[in-house]
């Protein structure tokens, strides 16, 4: 865009004026949109002071800048790729209609961005989201399933095996546990009746009086009225010249 159309421009924007109906704001269904004053008494047809100015000449736009966009290119209302023939890129921009589809329209700009074309009205095409249905869903669930299973089996037959070896050696063990168990009360049995067997035997040994002494042969228990007989003389000692003394 030159430098004249863009002060072109500029004094389209300060010359232009705005033309509203008389009266639209008093009642609700007049619009602001421009009508001609035909009353005999209206005040804006007698162009009163305030009363807002009638379109007269004067008021236009430069004719170099006149309908042209403010970006500096002029509108062409575009339907589908083949409105791109003929256009320049130069001095023209398109528009493209509300009316065209997403995917129609995607197509139509990527075509007119490699083409040079500025958009004016571009948009982002979002991709179309498929909605599933419960069914679908409810299979996709059981896939995923299926397959996460199909992953963890080997990691699971390498835990069960090292399980299963535990589960063996605790059964093994278990009925060994059973006969001690069962081999217990027995033992106690058996432990009861020896001690029952002790304890007569013991109380028979605390009951039984200590035997006395047996006394010698030798020596005789005097009777009744008669005295014990002198002990016996002691044995006489020889001198060492075989005279026996005391005689």
């Amino acid at each position: 865009m030159t430098t004249e159309t863009k002060r072109l421009i500029r004094v389209r924007t300060e010359k232009g004026a705005v033309f509203k109906r008389d009266g639209f704001g008093k009642k609700k269904q007049l619009s602001d949109s421009w009508r001609k004053p035909r009353g005999q008494h209206n005040k804006q047809r007698e162009q009163k002071k305030a009363k807002g100015a009638l379109p007269k000449p004067g008021y236009g736009s430069p004719i170099a800048v006149r309908g042209m966009h403010p970006s500096g290119f002029f509108e062409v209302l575009v339907f589908s790729e083949k409105d791109l023939e003929n256009l320049d890129t130069k001095t023209q921009a398109i528009r493209i209609s509300a009316g065209v589809g997403g995917r129609k329209r995607k197509a139509l700009q990527e075509k007119a961005t490699e083409a040079g074309f500025k958009i004016l009205n571009a948009r982002v095409v979002k991709a179309p989201v498929k909605k599933e249905t419960p069914a679908e869903s409810e299979k996709d669930t059981a896939k995923d399933k299926k397959e996460t299973k199909a992953k963890e089996a080997p990691a699971k037959k390498s835990t069960s095996k090292a399980e299963e070896a535990k589960k063996k050696g605790a059964e093994e063990k278990k009925p060994v546990k059973a006969t001690s168990s069962k081999s217990k009360p027995a033992a106690k049995e058996t432990e009861k009746k020896e001690e029952k067997s002790a304890k007569p035997k013991a109380k028979e040994a605390v009951k039984a009086p200590a035997k006395k002494a047996a006394p010698l042969k030798s020596e005789k228990k005097p009777a009744d009225g008669e005295k014990a007989p002198a002990e016996k003389a002691k044995a006489k000692k020889k001198s060492s010249s075989g005279v026996k003394k005391n005689e």
